[in-house]
């Protein structure tokens, strides 16, 4: 199995996401909400962005890997996956928004689901007839 390598990799970027979120909040002495803090602000919004995609994506890649995609485009899947998020990050650190980094990141993200998707209904296409 790959997939798990993807997951490790979105179990430590979470973490860090979380850390940085944790961090702001303990410097501008923010327990609940984001009081307008812009850099808050930021950093919850990436932090969630992170949560509303990666489950997903990672699931549709374990399915499509358990069911016998070829190990190389796991691979690429999941690279692209991880571009996608450290490019989303990048560009989510910006004060610029949406800013380009942040545009490409969310492109390849979409890019990647609906490449899970379509080759999710193949497979299953290909199952049953």
């Amino acid at each position: 199995m790959i997939t798990p390598i993807f997951a490790a990799f979105a179990a430590c970027f979470l973490v860090y996401l979380s850390y940085r979120v944790i961090k702001i909040r303990k410097a501008h002495s923010i327990s609940v909400g984001t009081a307008d803090d812009p850099a808050l602000e930021r950093a919850v919004r990436n932090h969630g962005n992170f949560i509303e995609y990666a489950p997903l994506t990672l699931l549709m890649l374990a399915m499509v890997e358990y069911v016998g995609l070829a190990a190389w485009a796991v691979w690429v899947l999941g690279f692209m996956f991880v571009a996608s998020r450290l490019i989303h990050f990048a560009g989510f650190r910006s004060k610029e928004a949406p800013g380009i980094l942040r545009v490409a990141g969310m492109a390849l993200t979409f890019t990647t689901l609906i490449s899970l998707a379509v080759i999710s209904v193949s497979q299953f296409l290909v199952s049953v007839g």
